[in-house]
């Protein structure tokens, strides 16, 4: 497994070089399976597209329609708005263990730049690889419903489901591995 750390807090550094740092970290290797999540759904197929990926898997991601941009995704969408105050924990660490929490706070994140948001997503059509979805159904930043409908309508596929907020991987972290080596192993199943 490789997770390339992006650079999102550079203000200079967007979709293309968000791809390359992915891109650079697969190096040589083969059979790739391409992991992303939320944000990550607008760079994983532009590496889907450089690489020869067999799967392409997205957990609660956004997922971008040509020249599309990820200030506009949320309006095209039709994503539900909310006049409660935006509570980070509340949001994304809501089903996260409390000492896992600490830990994310205690490292710090780094200040995602508004860059790869301003960019037009550049591919004309959604790369030739096999696509899996996995929705979250207490994600309270993707709703469930919305998401569904999201999938359906861009990727033309019904998505999977866990109950899990919206970062399962360190609410959910086993049962989310399973998940991905289940889709991972199904692709041997249909070689």
């Amino acid at each position: 497994m490789i997770a390339p750390d992006l650079p999102c807090d550079d203000d200079s550094a967007g979709l293309k070089q968000y791809t390359d740092v992915v891109v650079k970290a697969i190096g040589f290797f083969t059979d790739i399976v391409v992991v992303a999540q939320s944000l990550g759904g607008f760079t994983a197929p532009l590496v889907c597209a450089r690489v020869p990926a067999e799967l392409l898997i997205l957990v609660a991601a956004m997922i971008p329609a040509p020249d599309e941009t990820g200030n506009a995704w949320w309006t095209n969408t039709g994503y539900p708005k909310s006049d409660r105050p935006f509570d980070v924990k509340e949001i994304f660490f809501h089903d996260v263990p409390p000492d896992v929490t600490a830990e994310a706070f205690r490292r710090g994140e780094k200040e995602q730049s508004n860059t790869p948001m301003n960019e037009p997503w550049p591919l004309r059509k959604w790369p030739d690889v096999p696509t899996r979805f996995l929705l979250c159904r207490q994600d309270r930043f993707f709703p469930a419903d919305f998401m569904r409908r999201v999938v359906r309508e861009r990727l033309g596929i019904t998505p999977d489901e866990m109950d899990s907020g919206h970062l399962p991987a360190l609410s959910q972290p086993k049962e989310l591995v399973e998940r991905l080596e289940t889709y991972r192993r199904g692709l041997d199943r249909a070689s």
